[in-house]
This record gives structure tokens, C-alpha cells and sequence, in this order.
């Protein structure tokens, strides 16, 4: 019989004794090597080598998440859409190809010697004495609304004929240089390979006359402007704004006076060479939004000139020279030729002027200087087979131009070109942009 210390029956030899005492050793063994790893893991996130992280469903809140964040992103960016959409509405740019520049240029010819003027003031006792100097001069009205063009898209417009005006008739780089870069980048694209054959290869057929885009000296001459550009004199402004289809159409009618000096020294003669364009020019949407313009019609008159082709240059008489050869009349039964005069002669008011009175002929009073006294007809009235701009005067004759009148698009040339005749509106007063 064992006692209380004796092991158990069937122990192992050497075991220590009792029931209590072997299940207590196998239980310490088993919780050391628990504690054991216990151990070791708690030591693991103490030093940072792991981190025991319950994850629970943690993908669907993360896709949750992600789905507010991008419902939250679409509605602001519809609403911003939105927003856009109402304070800059886009217009669809339906307003047709872009026309093809129709050009008349009508040179003026004297009668007699080209006088000199004086220096020190060589617009005194001419049209151009009252005329305002440079951009002063390219005057329109305050801007409206247009059919469907805003009042911000108008004074934009405005401002494109004003940069174009200012770029191709009183930039001496390019009146005087030839350098028509500036004059390149405002036209619209789809009127550049016009223009650069028009620059580069002239003709007088109507659409490739240079001088029809702009007033270009020829530079072989080496004429200088007398004050530059801030010297010519211009007067002018407004004649008509209206829609054709979707595009916005401005006709606008300035006479441009020029004091000339040829080659040699500052004591050669000064004289003066006018030149009067009537343009009509036509904007899209898309034009007004890149700051570009399209040309439409161009009906230039200048002088002093020899009659003849100025499809490239104008080559001015300057002072003390005479016109050559004779200023061609227009015969109605010639079918082969315009119905307009290739040139006409130069007239001028009775007293002081920079040229000498036209004597009367058979052709006398079919075109007279432009911005001469109110005897004087603009380009294009009876007896040059061209329908005036309208009934307004011309520059220079006692009434602003385009002051109290409407301007009647020229027959035939909106067929030409693709365009209606424009709504017509008096124009108002005309502060300088």
C-alpha cells in the first residue's frame, strides 16, 4: 500500500509523486511553452518587427469610401460644367466657309504737276488739316448687342478692325517696309492662302490685289512717311453693322492721307497721297473668340497715280512729277473689261489744296479726290459703274462721316462673296476705342 508521496501505481520510475503533482507538471510545461509565445509576439509588436491586425470587412468600407469620393467629384464637375456653360455660352461655329476677298482699286491721276506742300505743316490748307492723327482717327460707335452677338463679342469685334486698320494703313513697317506680318496674323485662317498670293504674286483680277489688303509703298521707291505713323492723318468711321446667316458684318469707310518725302536728303519736296477704303469685314463666333477677321470687300481709291495697275504697290507721283499716259473712260458696249473705270482722275476743292482742279472732260466727275468738298463723288458713284456705300458723305466733306446715315452694301458683291446684305442700323455717335 503507497502513502501520500508514493506515486502512483504504474508511474514511471523516478516520476514524482502523486496525481496532482504529474498533472501539474504536464500543465506548467504546456503553459510555458503558451507563455512562451505569448511572449515572443508581445515582444515582436514592442519592437515593432510585426503588428497583429484584426481585419474586419475593411474592403467594402474602403470601397465606400472611394464611391462618395467619386460621386462627390462628378457633381462638382457637372455643376462647374454647368456654371461654364452660363457664363460663357459656346456658340457652334456655323457660319459658313470663309468668302474670298473681292478688291476694287481705283487709282486717282492728276491733271497737272504734283504740287509740294510745306514742311513744317503739310496738311495745311487741305481736306486732311481737320482730319484727327493715327488711331485717333478709326472712330466706331459704343457696342450693342447684335442678333446673336453680345455686346462684349461687338466691342471685341471693334477693337479687330480698329488692330487691323491700325496694322495695315499706319504701320510704317508695313506701309513703307513691306513687312506684312502683322496684318498675317489677324486675318482668319481660311483667308491666308489669299492673302499670301495676293502678297507675293499680285494681279488685277479682282481678288488678288495686295493693296486691296492693305496700303503698301512700294520699298524700292524708299519713300518716307513724314512723322511716321503718328503723322498721317485719318478721318472716318462706321457705315453699317448687321448679321448675315450667323456671322456679324461691319462696313467701315476711312480716307487715310499720307505726307510723302522721296529719297535724298530732309530738304527734298513733301506731298501728299490719299488713299479712301470702303471694308466690309465679317466675324464668327470663332473669330471673335481667337481675335481673328475675315476681309470680305475692299473698295480702295488713291492717289496721286499714273493710271495703271496697282494691284502690287502704290508708286505715288510725288512732287513735281506728272501723271503718264491718259485717264481711260468706261464704254458700256465693252463686255470684255469691268464695268467700273480702271482709274479715274483727281479732283479737289476750289482754294488751297495739294493738287491741282481736274479740267472738265469726258470722263470729269466720275470720281474726285477722296474727302474732298461736297462737290466731289466718292469711288464707285455715277460714272464709275459702282453704286455708292451709301448716302452718308464722304470723309471730309462738312459731315462726319457715317454720322446720320445708312450705308447700303454694294450690289453684287454680296452675291460675290456669299453674304446677304446686312440689317442695317443708323449708327450713333463714334468715341475713339
Amino acid at each position: 500500500m503507497s502513502g501520500p508521496g508514493d506515486p502512483p501505481e504504474g508511474a514511471p520510475e523516478g516520476a514524482p509523486g502523486g496525481d496532482d503533482e504529474y498533472r501539474s507538471v504536464v500543465f506548467d510545461e504546456s503553459f510555458v511553452r503558451a507563455a512562451r509565445i505569448q511572449e515572443y509576439s508581445a515582444r515582436e509588436r514592442l519592437d515593432g518587427a510585426a503588428r497583429a491586425v484584426r481585419v474586419r470587412h475593411g474592403l467594402p468600407r474602403i470601397l465606400a469610401r472611394q464611391a462618395v469620393a467619386l460621386a462627390l467629384l462628378l457633381v462638382l464637375a457637372f455643376g462647374f460644367a454647368i456654371y461654364m456653360g452660363v457664363r460663357h455660352p459656346y456658340h457652334a461655329d456655323t457660319a459658313g466657309p470663309t468668302p474670298t476677298l473681292q478688291v476694287s482699286v481705283i487709282p486717282l491721276v492728276p491733271s497737272g504737276t504734283v504740287p509740294a506742300v510745306a514742311a513744317a505743316d503739310p496738311f495745311a490748307g487741305s481736306p486732311a488739316d481737320r482730319y484727327r492723327v493715327g488711331e485717333a482717327g478709326i472712330n466706331f460707335d459704343a457696342a450693342e448687342r447684335v442678333g446673336d452677338f453680345a455686346e462684349s463679342e461687338v466691342m471685341q469685334a471693334y477693337a479687330t478692325i480698329k488692330d487691323y486698320i491700325s496694322e495695315s494703313a499706319l504701320d510704317p513697317k508695313a506701309v513703307t517696309g513691306g513687312d506684312v506680318g502683322a496684318v498675317r496674323n489677324l486675318l482668319d485662317p481660311g483667308q491666308l492662302d489669299q492673302f499670301e498670293a495676293s502678297v507675293t504674286r499680285p494681279t488685277s483680277d479682282g481678288s488678288h490685289e495686295a493693296t486691296g489688303w492693305l496700303v503698301r509703298f512700294d520699298p524700292a521707291e524708299h519713300l518716307r512717311l513724314v512723322g511716321g505713323g503718328n503723322g498721317v492723318r485719318v478721318d472716318g468711321g462706321l457705315k453699317s453693322i448687321g448679321t448675315s446667316g450667323s456671322a456679324l458684318v461691319i462696313t467701315a469707310d476711312h480716307t487715310f492721307v499720307y505726307a510723302l518725302r522721296g529719297p535724298g536728303t530732309t530738304d527734298t519736296p513733301i506731298s501728299l497721297f490719299t488713299v479712301r477704303r470702303h471694308l466690309q469685314f465679317r466675324f464668327s463666333h470663332l473669330d471673335l473668340e481667337q481675335r481673328h477677321i475675315q476681309v470680305v470687300d475692299a473698295e480702295v481709291a488713291a492717289g496721286p497715280l499714273s493710271c495703271g495697275s496697282a494691284a502690287g504697290y502704290f508708286r505715288p507721283i510725288l512732287a513735281g512729277g506728272r501723271a503718264t499716259g491718259t485717264v481711260t473712260g468706261v464704254n458700256p458696249y465693252e463686255q470684255d473689261g469691268p464695268v467700273g473705270p480702271d482709274c479715274a482722275p483727281l479732283g479737289s476743292k476750289d482754294g488751297p489744296a495739294p493738287w491741282p482742279s481736274v479740267a472738265a472732260g469726258p470722263s470729269a466727275g466720275a470720281s474726285t479726290a477722296p474727302g474732298t468738298a461736297g462737290t466731289s463723288t466718292a469711288p464707285g458713284t455715277a460714272g464709275t459703274g459702282r453704286p455708292s456705300a451709301g448716302t452718308s458723305t464722304a470723309p471730309g466733306t462738312g459731315a462726319p462721316a457715317g454720322t446720320g446715315a445708312t450705308a447700303t452694301p454694294t450690289p453684287g458683291r454680296a452675291q460675290a462673296t456669299g453674304l446677304t446684305p446686312p440689317q442695317q442700323r443708323a449708327p450713333a455717335s463714334h468715341p475713339a476705342l
